[in-house]
């Protein structure tokens, strides 16, 4: 692997777990160390409020879009435009969006869900468009896109637990 593909799989690498952080994917584990006093801050996100069996697709559909992240950084870091175009329009494209939406409960997300998952989508089409340019300089700020739209739909929307 070349020194810009491991510079690459490094800072792709860093930008997944910083995602990881941001979008509250991880447990919530209690940290105490002397000195450090936990934070707890309330949680402000819109609640959506789906059937067991459709927040539990919806779920399987945000870990395989996480898992398809992931991929593409591997792709990426492993200089495998193909696949990682490949990836990003079958599994993050408006394709999955009409897939996804025809297994859930379309009518019980806020219409403001909707616009960021089709810039999400958006994103990912634009992404794929520019994967066979191989030009680094020109995919990754169309990945960041894509990274931007994730984040900004974790931040504004959570699953209401039942």
């Amino acid at each position: 692997m070349s020194g810009e593909g491991l510079s690459l799989s490094a800072g792709l690498s860093c930008l997944f777990a910083g995602f990881m952080l941001v979008t509250g994917c991880a447990e919530e584990k209690s940290v105490s160390s002397a000195g450090v006093t936990p934070v707890h801050l309330p949680d402000v996100r819109t609640p959506i409020s789906l059937e067991a069996d459709a927040r539990q697709e919806h779920r399987a559909v945000m870990l395989q879009h996480l898992e398809t992240i992931q991929a593409i950084v591997a792709a990426l870091a492993e200089e495998d435009y193909r696949l990682a175009q490949g990836l990003t329009e079958s599994h993050l494209g408006f394709f999955m969006h009409r897939h996804a939406m025809a297994r859930q409960q379309p009518e019980n997300f806020p219409p403001a869900y909707h616009d960021l998952a089709m810039a999400h989508h958006a994103a990912a089409e634009k992404l794929a468009e520019v994967m066979p340019t191989k030009d680094l300089k020109q995919i990754l700020p169309e990945f960041n896109h894509v990274l931007k739209a994730c984040v900004a739909c974790h931040l504004e929307y959570r699953l209401r637990q039942s």
